[in-house]
């Protein structure tokens, strides 16, 4: 078991912290995430099913992005992700969309988020007793530009050069966009995240989040058990988070456990809503379950994570709700 706990003496005594979520954790204990922006972007009406799933409305309608960055920031998110997830420039040149084109939009998919926190927080009105909101760039497995679910399995059948070709053009752009850090998120493989962490490392004065998609309680959806993987990330410099999303909400609190014994690094954890994908349509199926999201924010707190959010069918009302009780003066 680690001991001690994952931020530094230094900010605790009010010396600039180097990990962007280290001054959210001394003001108030826990970074509150947004939750899914394709699947709030479905809920206004908007049809997905394409192998750029939300990389599609930043080709034909952006401002509708920075709405829903908004309606996350005014829920409580202390940080929003851009929606640079599925938006690679391998599937834009597979569109029809030059290079030169491609690169200018995975920028303006960041600019969008940093309009949407900058302008609220110019608002006076934002600024009481909140710490200005992060902005991450998303950075989505190569299953994400597969579109078939294969972010689900890791079963890529590509070499570790092969992934780094994929990976670098666009990780290059993310970390030149102003962002102030970058999310590694619904990465199946231990092989897909020793790729990312070595370009991170190839990235002075860059910081990134690495979260898994597990298929139990204690293994990455590719099967290698998930505590090898935080022992990896632990081992990795400027990893600003490990942990988990896109994953089932009733395996987070034992995935929680694993990477606590694993590493002393900050846990992030923001699950999808449950369900089940349909790779081939690419859309969730059926209702959406009910969940006590606030209660489950507070058991994941409880176990260890200090960045909280959600991820795919998890709204910006959810989103509040889970504030509400992390930040509560009077928790149980």
């Amino acid at each position: 078991m680690h001991g001690g706990g994952p931020f530094s003496k230094e900010a605790a005594e009010g010396v600039q912290p180097l990990n962007p979520f280290e001054r959210f954790q001394h003001r108030q204990g826990v970074t509150v995430l947004d939750g899914g922006l394709a699947t709030s972007l479905e809920a206004l009406g908007y049809d997905l099913a394409d192998d750029l799933w939300s990389a599609k409305v930043l080709l034909e309608d952006p401002d509708v992005i920075q709405r829903v960055h908004s309606d996350f920031l005014q829920a409580g998110a202390d940080c929003i992700t851009a929606g640079t997830y599925q938006a690679s420039i391998q599937g834009f040149i597979a569109r029809g969309v030059v290079k030169e084109r491609a690169v200018e939009v995975l920028g303006r998919a960041v600019g969008l988020a940093v309009e949407a926190r900058d302008a609220f927080w110019s608002n006076a009105e934002n600024r009481n007793q909140r710490l200005r909101p992060l902005v991450a760039a998303s950075v989505g497995p190569y299953g994400a530009y597969q579109a078939d679910g294969s972010e689900y399995t890791g079963a890529y059948g590509l070499s570790d050069d092969e992934l780094l070709d994929f990976h670098g053009g666009r990780w290059r752009v993310l970390a030149e966009s102003g962002a102030d850090l970058m999310g590694c998120e619904t990465v199946p493989s231990l092989q897909e995240a020793e790729v990312l962490l070595e370009l991170l490392r190839r990235t002075s004065d860059q910081w990134a989040w690495m979260s898994f998609t597990c298929r139990d309680g204690s293994h990455l959806s590719d099967g290698t058990p998930l505590a090898a993987a935080a022992g990896m990330c632990d081992a990795g410099a400027r990893v600003a988070a490990v942990g988990i999303n896109c994953t089932p909400p009733e395996h987070v609190s034992e995935l929680i456990s694993v990477i606590r014994n694993a590493t002393d690094k900050p846990i992030i954890a923001y699950p999808n809503a449950g369900g089940r994908y349909d790779a081939e349509r690419k859309t969730w199926k059926g209702d959406v379950p009910r969940h006590d999201w606030p209660a489950l924010a507070a058991e994941w707190r409880d176990r260890g994570a200090s960045v909280i959010g959600g991820c795919c069918r998890v709204a910006p009302a959810d989103i509040s709700r889970m504030r509400g009780r992390l930040l509560s003066s009077d928790q149980p």
